[in-house]
């Protein structure tokens, strides 16, 4: 194992050229709005009360029809489908596990395709969002990172996965029902962990989770809304600023030497470099702990050195670590670490005072569990000696 993955590229988002006619008003936020409705018509006197009642219809009530807009008068509301458009990504297929899990496949303008994952839970639901059209990181041991990558999603295109799933579930409140806590939450968690990293789609991924957050429409916390980062340092700061949600750092290993071949990103951003980061961002936003993902490979990070290792690195950060088993794939070069040394590696997190969760795998028949998620259209197969050479195994 000499030769290196290829180090991750920077993306620069290219603004794309959007269709002429009317606009889509799930994923503007409340600014671009207010702003699009006076563009409109909309007087600017009434700009401030119109754009409370289109938003509650939108983001609260989650309606895509104009015309049960009731509170609107029948001139407006005629106006308002003149000029604009609610529109969700395009449900292509929708897989259920035997556990509940939910994947969905949805197709967004130019015709791609990402997944999205629902793991209903006692007395919660998680939705898995995707922030990218695959992804440029490459992680040799993650099936969505054999995916190139095609674009970064939009601001309504992230948060059309969100109405989507509201929708296939049915909880949009019905009028009268408070909002929040108070409403309906089948859907009550989000976790930016789909495909893509949402540090390389930063001005898309905040919008879209400031529009989540808002108490008048989806009205999710902060709290419940865990973003998923390799390490990508520059933007983390950034993160705690400008969103506040709670962190999760993809880790997975406890040298340079072997995390520059399991998450190239570190061949940028090492692991001392990303750690002093993180150590600033509870402070920053006076959030919960920092959640360390770590997926459990066979004779590749599973040591009991590696374990001591980890509790070394966590010191002074408030912290807890994820210890996933591996979910293979088709061609995959990893096996997962047996289940007595994945539970060995817990118990010497624990005793050192870290609280080290084992995942249990969820929708691994229909291909949902972390790190499988694939659109179908770009699902080729490659060979195991393919994937290990491109992996620099």
């Amino acid at each position: 194992m000499t030769a290196t993955a290829p180090i991750t590229q920077d993306v620069l988002t290219i603004p794309r050229k959007l269709p002429e006619g009317a606009k889509n008003l799930a994923g503007m936020t409340r600014e671009q709005m207010r702003e699009a409705l006076i563009e409109a018509g909309t007087p600017q006197k009434q700009a401030k009360m119109r754009l409370n009642q289109v938003w509650q219809w939108v983001y609260h009530w989650g309606v895509t029809d104009f015309d049960v807009m009731t509170n609107l008068s029948k001139d407006y509301r005629k106006m308002l489908s003149e000029n604009f458009v609610i529109e969700r990504p395009e449900l292509v297929t929708k897989l259920v596990s035997e556990d509940g899990t939910r994947k969905y496949l949805v197709r967004i303008a130019g015709g791609h395709e990402v997944e999205i994952v629902y793991i209903p839970e006692e007395g919660r639901g998680t939705l898995c969002v995707s922030s990218q059209v695959g992804c440029t990181l490459t992680c040799s041991f993650c099936h969505t990172g054999t995916q190139k990558l095609v674009r970064n999603l939009t601001a309504s295109e992230i948060v059309g996965q969100i109405m989507l799933a509201r929708d296939d579930l049915d909880e949009w409140p019905e009028p009268g029902t408070g909002t929040g806590d108070d409403g309906p939450r089948l859907l009550s968690n989000i976790v930016l962990m789909g495909m893509g990293e949402p540090l390389y789609n930063f001005e898309n991924v905040r919008d879209a989770m400031k529009i989540t957050m808002d108490g008048e429409g989806i009205a999710l916390g902060r709290r419940r809304i865990t973003l998923s980062t390799s390490g990508v340092v520059p933007e983390i700061a950034r993160t705690a600023e400008e969103i506040g949600c709670l962190l999760a750092v993809s880790f997975h290993a406890t040298t340079d030497e072997v995390r520059d071949k399991l998450v190239p990103v570190n061949k940028k951003w090492n692991i001392e470099t990303l750690l002093d980061a993180l150590r600033e961002y509870p402070k920053a936003t006076n959030s919960e702990r920092i959640t360390f993902e770590y997926v459990m490979l066979d004779g590749v990070n599973d040591t009991f050195e590696d374990a001591h290792r980890l509790v070394k690195l966590l010191d002074g950060i408030p912290a807890k670590v994820n210890l996933i088993p591996f979910n293979e794939w088709p061609g995959a070069p990893y096996k997962r670490s047996s289940n007595n040394r994945i539970h060995a590696f817990a118990r010497i997190l624990m005793e050192a005072g870290y609280a080290s969760p084992i995942r249990t795998p969820r929708g691994e028949d229909i291909m949902a569990a972390c790190g499988q998620l694939k659109s179908a259209t770009e699902r080729a197969r490659k060979s195991r000696a393919q994937i290990e050479a491109e992996a620099g195994l």
